[in-house]
């Protein structure tokens, strides 16, 4: 029996020397510079920030969105929409397309550029 579990034990260290040497059982190397996909939540944070870091700006856009008044938004608001990315304009209002657009061109006539 002892020398069923020697033999055991030399085959199992063998494997792991002849795996070791082939390159099979290194653990997985992690680059440094290399960084993990953005989530799509990470992506819109990013894009609704601008918007968070002007006090009020949030409460201006969901007013004009319910009423449909664009003109309700002020001057430091369209500053910081002006400042967003187009493409992140779908995953912010998914709901309405046009909203986007129609605060641009308000804001266009308050912030001249």
């Amino acid at each position: 029996m002892e020398s069923k579990s020697r033999a055991i034990a030399s085959l199992v260290l063998v494997l792991v020397v002849v795996l070791s040497v082939a390159g099979l059982m290194t653990p997985p190397v992690v680059v440094a510079h290399e960084q993990p996909p953005q989530s799509p939540i990470d992506d819109i944070e990013k894009c609704w920030s601008s918007i968070f870091n002007v006090n009020g700006c949030v409460l201006e856009l969901y007013r004009s969105v319910f009423s449909g008044k664009f003109g309700n938004v002020g001057v430091a608001c369209c500053k910081a929409f002006s400042t967003i990315d187009t493409n992140c304009w779908p995953h912010m209002f998914p709901l309405n397309p046009f909203f986007p657009p129609l605060i641009k061109d308000n804001c266009a006539h308050v912030v001249p550029e």
